[in-house]
């Protein structure tokens, strides 16, 4: 097949002279800042090819959206680009897996999704998250004072934003600490399927077996169900017990935990060492932070606006229809790019500028429309916390060595973040 491509002019390959996007290896040197720039100026709907990458099997390619006003128009239209014809993920997943991934929120298109939407916010109240504030504090205080006596260097990927990011959410689903080993080995599963460091589990063929499939989460459901009846038994204040006595059909109860459990963990996972990452890069705003002269609000909005946890969401067109000029076809996948879009010039004045002062901030980091972020609220707080508490900890941090990053299309994550934290300066009056 071949289509116009404004990169290059004229009938072309569909691949040809268009930025590759796609290939996770791309994203593991950081945001590639230069090619989704080209896409946005030049092709802002853009076909990528799907090859045979990482032992994972070709696909049939799909279009790429990158401008921001795009990016939210696919995000608000699930009526003409839905997440439950193909699910959400960019890969493929197999025909067979489809009904049960379906079952799944995140997988869903109104007016279901937004049954279950509403069963689940009612756990997230704001009273609750608010009490998990107390915690989340004197967790981060407690890892930081630890990072801090092993003399000023170290990885805060290991030392503290793993276990802030994992604890926290075993606080709020209400699972004990001594389970936290199994949520993080579940989570890894899932998320870092691309990544050479996670082999994956292959079926008897010799093919990579899809980390979403139903084999691949049947422990994770059965512990769910396990701790669903505990917590029948035992209530407490955490979101486990409210959902284990809701309207939640046993399947929809295991979708949920896999939904929270992942996307709770690793939403905070990425952004926390991924903001420490941007003040540390850019020693001008982290003094502003520190002296206290940006809020606190803004700062945590805008290093997530530079360091999206998610860079990309896959859905399906449901009819045929037209996106930036570029026709798109029934079937077709359309997958948007947060983090391109969180860096469009047209909606973003300097977006390559740190600025913990920026307002408006409309980033699209916890996505939009129907979809849009459940549980933003308490990551918000919980990044709120942590560099309130970095703050509080130190003089300031500054890199001493290079970070290792995820190798995701996915996840904008990082395996580890090595500085030196300076001595605390004297306390501001």
């Amino acid at each position: 097949m071949e289509t116009s491509s404004p990169l290059t002019g004229g009938a072309v390959r569909e691949s040809s002279g268009v930025p590759d996007v796609f290939d996770p290896r791309v994203h593991a040197a950081g945001i590639p800042h230069d090619r989704f720039r080209a896409l946005r100026d030049h092709a802002p709907v853009a076909w990528q090819e799907e090859p045979e990458i990482l032992g994972w099997p070709a696909g049939p390619g799909f279009w790429a959206v990158t401008r921001h006003a795009d990016v939210v128009g696919v995000l608000k239209d699930p009526g003409t680009y839905s997440s439950c014809l193909g699910a959400t993920q960019i890969r493929d997943p197999d025909p067979a897996d489809l009904p049960f991934i379906r079952r799944m929120m995140l997988n869903q298109d109104p007016p279901g999704h937004g049954r279950l939407r509403r069963l689940v916010s009612r756990a997230f109240t704001p009273g609750r998250i608010e009490r998990f504030a107390v915690t989340a504090r004197e967790r981060a205080r407690s890892l930081l004072a630890e990072a801090v006596a092993d003399g000023g260097g170290t990885d805060l990927v290991r030392a503290v934003t793993d276990d802030y990011a994992l604890l926290n959410l075993t606080d709020l689903l209400g699972v004990p600490a001594s389970d936290q080993g199994l949520l993080h080995t579940w989570t890894e599963r899932v998320i870092a399927y691309q990544d050479p460091d996670e082999p994956p589990v292959l079926d008897a063929g010799g093919r990579p077996v899809n980390p979403r499939s139903p084999a691949m989460l049947a422990e994770m459901f059965g512990y769910a169900q396990e701790l669903a009846a505990y917590k029948r038994a035992h209530p407490a204040d955490d979101v486990m017990s409210v959902l284990a006595v809701s309207e939640l059909a046993d399947a929809e109860l295991e979708m949920f935990f896999f939904l929270l459990t992942v996307a709770g963990n690793d939403t905070v996972r990425s952004a926390a060492p991924g903001g420490l990452l941007a003040l540390a890069e850019h020693p001008d705003e982290q003094r502003r932070w520190w002296d206290g002269t940006v809020g606190a609000d803004t700062a945590v909005d805008e290093l997530l606006r530079v360091h999206p946890p998610v860079l990309s969401f896959r859905r399906t067109a449901a009819t045929d229809t037209g996106l930036a000029g570029q026709a798109i076809r029934r079937g077709d996948k359309v997958v948007v790019f947060h983090a391109s879009a969180n860096h469009d010039e047209r909606v973003f004045r300097d977006p390559h500028r740190l600025d913990l002062g920026r307002s408006p901030n409309p980033h699209v980091s916890f996505g939009d429309g129907p979809h849009v972020c459940l549980g933003a609220h308490f990551a918000r707080l919980q990044l709120r916390v942590l560099h309130e508490e970095v703050r509080r900890a130190c003089g300031g941090l500054e890199l001493a060595g290079q970070p290792r990053r995820l190798v995701s299309n996915f996840i904008n994550g990082l395996k580890s973040l090595p500085v030196r934290l300076r001595e605390p300066s004297a306390p501001r009056r």
